[in-house]
């Protein structure tokens, strides 16, 4: 809505140019009439008689009146030409004051500094995003490993910073779904939400890296605080070693009970695991033959490496346990589940839930039918995949739904649970060529299943879009180190999984605690 001022201001441009012009016409006019009385006094057709009794009277008297008329027209010109200057003057001012002009009706001649264009400003907020939650998850990791042996009063300004960092980069991502949803539709609001998504993305990583010199400190790797470091590490390391061993039969298994689809999240985990357990021995090798060295900064450059690997073996591990034990949970709830969403039919037929059109209402109500016929048919035929049953029942049952079954909040929960869970495991570990769409979709999640009452239904869609779009992205990447012996010794996956940077063939310097300035200070220095 323009203000009455800025609406004004053309109008009474337009007035004051008028008066000035005719100011200009009238002083024109005045001039050309000074100019052409005089003539029109000389140029008399009848001369006046004049009685003179004394000629040389009449002789000096006529010599004054030429003399009149000749001064009569200087005045005239001068006049003329002062019009012209003032009508000039004014003309070069106006032009001048337009051309430099900021209110509508002129062009301002000092423009400030070129406005990218959005697209650029889009792709710098998807990049800080990317670099944000890649800090903040690996803060997270190295933070559990500083927590194992030290006391919580010692870490507790550490983990208080990536809390921190994680409630900005969760509004962040917050701000992201919703440029993504078209919120805020005008181009000036929506260059605004993206540099607030790189403003809250700065200081997530401020954060971290106002703390990252402490918890070396703390920490000590390169000193005396490294063998201390190492036994824990190794420690952790054998105890995720057994369980690996014991899951590896575990998604075959999976596959043959509820089958294949019902396993395909994990598929491939067992492997990965055991690859990234192959790079963490590799590394906490070299970390002890550096320490015997006398090599400390070196020696915590291949430890910090193999704590990452370790990590990121567990979570492998973890998804899988995880999975298992949430199909075998869904399967006891599927018969429950339907025997709720019968229920929840026929009172929606007697109450005309929602207030619904009866039509609209039987059309809903009939294809819920046969999603549950479809389920049960299922159930008897068997093998089938009971997270997926829980969702097509819950789906199918959500629009005509009136709340009297408590058992298909409990079955939408378990669903939107587990997906969030396989779809961050996924992120996590392949952070290295994930990006940031799938990372907002994951926080948008999150953030559905956190609120009160939850939006399970939603939080699971996002979820496996999540995922879907997490994988995309790692097949589009490929492998990030093309040679054999990257494969061989686990390099290849510690860079898809962002341990290492990939700046380098053997796949580069480990990451750490820390935001965008001081997560890669522990790189190799060059010769």
């Amino acid at each position: 809505m323009t203000s009455s001022l800025i609406r004004g201001r053309p109008r009474r441009a337009t007035s004051h140019i008028s008066v000035r012009l005719v100011h200009t016409l009238l002083g024109l006019l005045a001039g050309v009439a000074w100019l052409v009385l005089p003539w029109m006094t000389i140029n008399s057709g009848a001369p006046v008689p004049v009685t003179c009794a004394n000629p040389g009277a009449a002789s000096a008297a006529g010599a004054e009146q030429g003399g009149t008329s000749a001064a009569d027209l200087v005045l005239p010109l001068v006049a003329v030409g002062a019009a012209v200057v003032f009508a000039g003057y004014g003309y070069v001012r106006r032009t001048r004051r337009a051309r430099t002009r900021t209110t509508p009706g002129g062009t301002a001649v000092l423009a400030g500094p070129a406005v990218p264009p959005l697209s650029e400003a889009d792709e710098r907020a998807r990049a800080s995003l990317v670099e944000a939650d890649d800090c903040v998850r690996t803060s997270r990791e190295e933070l559990g490993f500083a927590e194992a042996r030290f006391e919580a009063a010692a870490v507790e300004p550490f983990a208080r910073a990536v809390r921190d960092a994680e409630s900005e980069l969760a509004a962040a991502f917050r701000m992201r779904q919703q440029y993504d949803d078209g919120v805020p539709e005008d181009e000036a609001s929506r260059r605004h939400a993206l540099a607030g998504i790189v403003g809250r993305c700065q200081e997530a990583g401020r954060r971290l890296d106002a703390e990252a010199t402490g918890f070396d400190r703390l920490r000590a790797l390169e000193g005396d605080g490294l063998d201390g470091a190492l036994e824990p590490a190794e420690a952790r390391f054998r105890e995720l070693a057994g369980r690996t061993g014991a899951v590896d039969a575990i998604p075959a298994g999976l596959g043959e009970r509820y089958g294949r689809s019902a396993a395909g999240t994990v598929t491939g985990y067992v492997e990965q695991a055991k690859d990234r357990l192959v790079f963490a021995t590799t590394r906490f090798n070299q970390a002890r033959q550096r320490a015997d060295m006398g090599d400390g900064e070196g020696a915590a450059r291949h430890l910090r490496a193999a704590e990452g690997a370790t990590a990121q073996a567990a979570v492998f591990v973890t998804c899988v346990e995880r999975l298992a034990a949430d199909l075998t949970a869904a399967a006891a709830l599927v018969p429950a589940a339907l025997t709720g969403a019968e229920a929840e039919l026929a009172a929606a037929r007697a109450t005309s839930a929602r207030g619904l059109p009866v039509g609209e209402l039987h059309a809903r109500a009939a294809h819920a039918d046969v999603v549950l016929a479809a389920v049960r048919e299922e159930l008897t035929a068997g093998p089938y995949d009971p997270l997926d049953a829980l969702r097509r029942i819950t789906r199918a049952i959500a629009p005509v739904a009136v709340g009297r079954a408590g058992v298909l909040s409990a079955a939408a929960l378990l669903a939107a649970r587990s997906a969030l869970a396989a779809a961050d495991g996924f992120v996590t570990t392949h952070r290295g060529a994930v990006g940031s769409k799938a990372r907002t979709r994951l926080a948008e999640a999150e953030r559905l299943l956190t609120m009160e009452p939850p939006d399970a239904l939603a939080a699971d869609a996002r979820a496996r879009q999540a995922h879907d779009v997490a994988e995309q992205d790692v097949r589009v990447r490929g492998n990030p180190i093309a040679d054999a012996a990257g494969h061989a010794t686990g390099a290849a996956g510690a860079v898809l999984g962002g341990i290492l940077r990939g700046t380098a063939p053997d796949g580069g310097s480990p990451v750490s605690y820390g935001g965008p300035h001081t997560r890669a200070r522990r790189a190799k220095q060059p010769g």
